[in-house]
């Protein structure tokens, strides 16, 4: 990896997540996180002052040392106990049917394989186990949608891998998962990089 991907593109990551908006849909989405958690694309661990007194342990995954080095700053402060896992979704280091609950917040867009994560997300989970997710992906608007795949070759270079055009909600029902509850939308800034997918899916039953 280069030294602007080990360490400019974390800090990036790290910035621009902290924004009073993303703030506000973390709040309403991780408090409704239950049980033995994992957190795909656990970051700095900016999720982990929402969770609420359901959760009994966590598990969080991240490829970037240098963000987990920041998540476990945070960590001390949590009420339950928190693990770190330095490593790729695509190959999760748990049993089948180990968590109540997944949580990936602004993650799905820069895993290389979209597809085997969630099948990997699904083994992992219990059966009925939840998957709470907030993303941004490919919006509806044909236009906006042309400027996505214009733009996504250029923008993964500086983002660490980052896809403006997946659709999350077809590769969570393709990976095996039930919606339970879908919203979309803009968020405030370029069309382009905004469309977001909020909601909840369960693990269908093995």
């Amino acid at each position: 990896m280069s030294l602007y991907g080990r360490y400019v593109v974390p800090f990036l990551i790290h910035a621009s997540m902290r924004n009073k908006e993303l703030t506000a849909l973390r709040a309403e989405l991780v408090p409704r996180a239950r049980g033995r958690v994992l957190e795909v694309g656990i970051g700095s661990g900016l999720n982990l002052p929402f969770y609420g007194p359901e959760v009994t342990e966590l598990d969080g995954v991240d490829p970037s040392p240098e963000l987990l080095r920041k998540a476990r700053g945070r960590a001390a402060a949590a009420r339950f106990p928190v693990r770190f896992h330095t490593g790729s979704a695509e190959r999760l280091p748990f049993p089948d049917g180990t968590f109540d609950t997944a949580v990936m917040t602004w993650t799905l867009c820069s895993i290389p394989d979209p597809e085997a994560a969630l099948l990997e997300i699904h083994r992992v989970l219990r059966p009925d186990g939840r998957l709470l997710f907030v993303e941004h992906g490919q919006a509806p608007d044909p236009s906006v949608a042309t400027w996505q795949r214009r733009l996504e070759p250029a923008w993964r270079r500086f983002t660490g891998g980052c896809h403006l055009t997946r659709r999350v909600d077809a590769l969570i029902r393709g990976a095996g998962f039930q919606m339970d509850s879908l919203d979309t939308g803009y968020m405030p800034g370029p069309r382009v990089f905004t469309f977001g997918y909020q909601g909840d899916a369960r693990a269908s039953s093995r």
